[in-house]
């Protein structure tokens, strides 16, 4: 299938500059492609995953990305989407932030892929080096004020204040684009809707400077049919980093993806075709209980994220869970689900009474509740259920002495961690 074409069926274009064009350009052979990623924190998350699997899609059907690291223009901040200006980190931190993005997003992208191989390339290179005088004359004047106010980037801040700072992030990224078209000959810049106004800005400096046409493309800003905000759970963001964010946490935010935006999902972030995708479509209308398509997300997404061997342990790890097949779990399949989610700590006792660590776990708001629940056999602590009130847990009762998988109900878990 032709890329543009494929991009349209999963619903990745929401904006092109110029449709018919940039077709013709793809009908001659390799395009040059570019998307840029502000070291912000230290790991992207899967808000980021859309753009760097959209340049992967562009790479498998033979052209060439770039992953831009914004290691100058992160020193910035972009006002794109953001009702207050952003905290300007020190160099120091956005330089290892930097590094740090470009380790995950080598996971993503082939490197060494013998005609087309994906590159890196981090903007603090040629942005650092400009002088003032120079960037005003060569590239300041080719924006006016009314181009720039009339940017909803800028718009959306003019009543709460936009500084000199944030104003001028256009005209950063529009340079990027220019220096990576000269380098390059990079004809395509993506991004989140979000981007539009700076991916445009760059279009028109390019045109103005070397009259040649260039493109761009944005891809919708993910969002959740219920308009819960996509990528946020209890615990917070869904990071890239398997420290941040566990690939059991990752595995099972995707597997309980709601049916209403599961074969979207499918279609944004999985490589599965469209025969694929839509047998999946069939499978949920005709049996929606067997989630289906949640499980095949789950795993295509992480094993593309941390791998086929860690996809492979945290579906196990899921399916003990469901299947109430506690015994048979593995240390390293525990870490793993006890890392990085809600854990209490039980330290410095050998024994606690089953209440006690029901009332600490905050498995039950009172000893009232916690009595009720044990008299209703739906406490279960390690697989066993628990019908005495009276009952005192020791470490000895933990897996591998130390943890604790304590269920209320049907699947309601609390984990302990005794050390």
């Amino acid at each position: 299938m032709d890329i543009l074409d494929d991009l349209k069926y999963r619903g990745l274009i929401y904006q092109i500059s110029n449709l018919e064009g940039l077709r013709k350009e793809i009908k001659k052979g390799k395009i040059v492609l570019y998307c840029g990623f502000d070291p912000t924190a230290d790991s992207l998350h899967i808000g980021n995953l859309l753009p760097i699997l959209t340049l992967k899609r562009f790479q498998e059907a033979g052209h060439q990305p770039i992953a831009l690291i914004g290691g100058g223009t992160g020193l910035i901040g972009d006002p794109s989407g953001k009702k207050e200006e952003r905290i300007l980190n020190p160099q120091e931190t956005v330089k290892k932030w930097g590094l740090l993005f470009k380790k995950q997003i080598e996971k993503l992208l082939d490197l060494k892929r013998k005609n087309n191989p994906a590159l890196i390339a981090d903007n603090y290179n040629w942005l650092a080096s400009i002088k003032a005088i120079d960037f005003l004359r060569d590239i300041g004047k080719h924006f006016t004020i009314p181009y720039m106010l009339a940017k909803d980037a800028v718009k959306m801040r003019l009543d709460s204040g936009i500084s000199f700072t944030e104003f001028n992030y256009m005209v950063l990224q529009s340079l990027d684009f220019l220096r990576l078209f000269e380098k390059y000959n990079c004809q395509l810049q993506i991004g989140g809707s979000d981007q539009w106004g700076n991916i445009t800005a760059g279009i028109d400096l390019i045109k103005k400077k070397t009259e040649k046409e260039v493109y761009g493309l944005t891809m919708p800003l993910v969002s959740k049919a219920s308009g819960e905000k996509f990528g946020k759970t209890e615990s917070g963001t869904i990071w890239l980093d398997a420290q941040k964010t566990s690939p059991y946490q990752f595995y099972q935010f995707w597997v309980n993806t709601d049916d209403q935006d599961v074969i979207q999902y499918l279609k944004y972030f999985t490589f599965l075709s469209r025969e694929e995708v839509e047998s999946l479509k069939v499978s949920l209308q005709k049996n929606p209980e067997k989630r289906e398509a949640q499980k095949v997300l789950a795993k295509e997404v992480t094993c593309l994220v941390h791998g086929e061997e860690i996809s492979l342990m945290a579906e196990t790890t899921s399916q003990k869970l469901f299947y109430d097949n506690l015994q048979n779990f593995s240390e390293k399949e525990l870490e793993m689900i006890f890392r990085n989610i809600p854990v209490t700590i039980i330290q410095k006792v050998k024994r606690i009474g089953l209440i006690d660590l029901l009332i600490k776990t905050r498995v039950c708001s009172s000893k009232r509740q916690a009595r009720e629940d044990i008299k209703n056999k739906v406490v279960f602590i390690n697989n066993k259920l628990y019908t005495d009130a009276e009952t005192t847990i020791k470490q000895s009762d933990c897996f591998y002495g130390k943890y604790l998988l304590i269920k209320k109900g049907k699947r309601k878990y609390y984990f302990a961690l005794w050390k």
